[in-house]
């Protein structure tokens, strides 16, 4: 794995010196998460950032964990409206009320997609179980919306989540490795597709 503080290494354009950001374009922006759990973490985190930006979230992200149980949805589903009084108070938190409001919802929504199918398998379906490897050269090329996300939001829409439009979505999708969208010169473009997996997910117990 490369130094995150080599300046040398040849990465993602939309990249920072903020150390907190390069640890998490180089060790998990764009590397494919299939657990379930952490699926479900990261289309949450990604909710938040709604009308700001990533870093904003990214740094804490820690106080989320904490505040939402380590984003257990059996344990938030259960939230009640003094629960979610409390983290309105939390200043470790974005205290927007409609987005701690949504991550309540998604959990309860999460365990109705795991009674068809595990949660894991489901979201990675839109890209038929495996990464879409881009090949972009610069960063202004890269879509902020692209077929699957848009199909993906759809969907999640008509299961009640929240937060979830196609931006959102294909966020999502990019930071959890569903797509591969480090530009071709980046030293994290050459590890991923020098070994990526084109298997499928198999089906079974969607945390494991």
């Amino acid at each position: 794995m490369e130094n995150i503080h080599d300046q040398k290494i040849r990465r993602c354009a939309w990249n920072t010196t903020d150390p907190v950001y390069l640890a998490y374009h180089d060790h998990e922006w764009g590397r494919p998460q299939y657990d379930s759990l952490k699926l479900f973490e990261m289309l949450c985190l990604e909710g938040m950032q709604a009308g700001l930006s990533w870093i904003t979230i990214l740094k804490r992200r820690e106080a989320y964990r904490e505040a939402f149980d380590g984003f257990d949805p059996q344990s938030i589903s259960a939230f009640s409206d003094d629960k979610i009084e409390q983290l309105m108070n939390n200043s470790g938190i974005i205290r927007n009320k409609l987005k701690i409001n949504a991550i309540v919802t998604n959990a309860r929504n999460f365990f109705e997609v795991e009674k068809e199918q595990p949660f894991n398998k489901y979201l990675w379906s839109f890209v038929e179980g495996q990464p879409i490897i881009h090949h972009y050269k610069e960063a202004k090329t890269i879509p902020a919306l692209t077929e699957e996300s848009i199909l993906m939001s759809k969907d999640l829409k008509k299961r009640g989540f929240k937060f979830v439009g196609p931006t959102i979505c294909y966020a999502f999708m990019q930071a959890t490795g569903m797509v591969n969208d480090h530009l071709t010169d980046c030293f994290c473009f050459r590890e991923l597709t020098g070994t990526a997996k084109s298997e499928l997910i198999e089906s079974g117990n969607s945390n494991e």
